[in-house]
């Protein structure tokens, strides 16, 4: 009787579970038709009223010909003043707050004499530089104007390689333009080892004008502050062409960095005074894989005082395993100076547990 029941109950259960996957399939293809016909208008449209572009002049003072400048020593010909002459740039920014505080990039914004600001909706106005971020190549921006539209933020610890992403920007002072593209990688740095980069890699392209513009993903929310183009083959990092790969700053790091300047009117990073490097790229393949090796302890620096010594090797801090040393040391930078941490770390086989108060990085 049960083997009977049994052989007339699972036709039914495979026959909802099948209804209930066809119902979900066609579910599924309706928003993927629908993506299909409006493409990515709804993202753009929640996104571009906060992304604005930028206007920036910068008084040059051009040098006299030494050649020239002799002469005049000389008396042979009149004296004259260097010329000047005013050099205008382009960029972009993400308004980030209702009062009208703008993220950009360092680069597009520094030593500027005048700062003009395009909104989308076409309105006009000057900003002034609330502070400025070279390691980063950030700066926040303050405006005074009505009914602005911050950006809606995401988390940019939770992108994955693979998504689908726009780049929103002001290309070549054409106006305001979205370019697609994937993520291409995550955690990326290319310039300076000890440097505080933690770059989004994306194809998505980033023109001239384009820098501190929004990286933003399907549902039009900002994952990214955008930076550069990177080509090997040229010898400036800030080239901006479609050649090469954009990288775009985190909006964690970029959040991180306005929150600082807003605070402080500078960015303030907490110091550890150590280099180290992961232990498995030591010519010493006995070392734990999974720990960083100090290279060198900074004399009256905080690891210093704490008692850290060179050949260490860190497996964790505040009780979390370590990553490679770039990205530890760049957690450590987003910590407060003067804030205590825990440092796991094997001496010689032996277990040791040191606290170090972080300094503040010059």
């Amino acid at each position: 009787m049960r083997d009977s029941f049994a052989k007339l109950l699972w036709p039914v259960i495979a026959g909802i579970l099948a209804g209930i996957l066809i119902l979900n399939f066609h579910h599924s293809g309706k928003e993927l038709l629908a993506n299909t016909k409006d493409g990515y208008h709804a993202a753009v449209a929640i996104a571009a009223p906060s992304v604005v572009n930028i206007y920036s002049e910068k008084l040059i003072t051009q040098k006299i010909n030494p050649f020239i400048e002799q002469l005049q020593k000389n008396n042979s010909i009149p004296q004259s003043s260097a010329r000047r002459r005013v050099e205008q740039s382009l960029g972009s920014g993400v308004i980030m707050s209702s009062n009208g505080h703008i993220l950009t990039n360092h680069h597009v914004i520094s030593e500027a004499s005048a700062i003009r600001i395009l909104l989308h909706d076409g309105r006009e106005t000057n900003a002034m530089i609330v502070g400025s971020d070279p390691r980063s190549d950030l700066a926040v921006l303050k405006i005074d104007v009505p009914d602005l539209q911050a950006a809606k933020v995401a988390d940019s610890n939770e992108v994955n390689v693979g998504e689908i992403v726009l780049a929103i920007g002001n290309p070549l002072g054409i106006g305001q333009s979205a370019t697609l593209g994937i993520i291409s990688g995550i955690g990326r740095y290319f310039f300076t080892p000890n440097a505080y980069e933690d770059f989004i890699q994306t194809d998505a392209i980033i023109h001239q004008g384009s820098s501190g513009g929004a990286l933003v993903n399907t549902k039009g929310f900002l994952i990214g502050i955008n930076a550069l183009t990177y080509s090997p083959s040229r010898t400036s990092s800030k080239i901006n062409s479609a050649n090469g790969f954009g990288l775009v700053t985190p909006v964690n790091m970029a959040m991180f960095v306005l929150q600082e300047i807003i605070t402080y009117g500078e960015v303030r990073r907490g110091w550890l005074g150590v280099t180290a490097e992961p232990a498995h790229t030591s010519s010493n393949k006995d070392l734990p894989p999974d720990s960083l090796l100090v290279q060198h302890v900074s004399s009256g620096g905080p690891a210093d005082l704490a008692g850290l010594k060179p050949g260490d090797l860190i497996i964790a801090i505040d009780n979390k395993p370590v990553d490679d040393g770039r990205s530890t040391m760049l957690k450590i930078s987003m910590l407060k100076p003067g804030e205590e941490i825990n440092i796991s770390l094997l001496r010689n086989t032996k277990l040791l547990n040191l606290s170090a108060v972080l300094g503040e990085m010059n």
